[in-house]
């Protein structure tokens, strides 16, 4: 699998403390190789060989639904 980019939209982000958690529970993910979260925008972007559905699966987790894939 190649190194790809998503964005995926998550509406429930709201503060610094949403991203820290964001952050840290995919950045945990072996095949992530980075995480950037937009509270703003309430959007995700990962870098890394990961799947939309382990995406989700992570976020669900930790408390946050994924709304939709912006890009990838």
């Amino acid at each position: 699998m190649s190194t790809t980019s998503a964005v995926y939209d998550v509406p429930g982000i709201s503060c610094g403390h949403c991203q820290q958690t964001i952050e840290g529970a995919l950045q945990a993910v072996n095949s992530v190789e980075s995480v950037s979260v937009d509270v703003a925008g309430k959007r995700v972007t990962i870098v890394g060989n990961v799947t939309s559905e382990t995406v989700r699966v992570v976020l669900d987790d930790v408390g946050y639904s994924v709304a939709g894939t912006l890009r990838s």
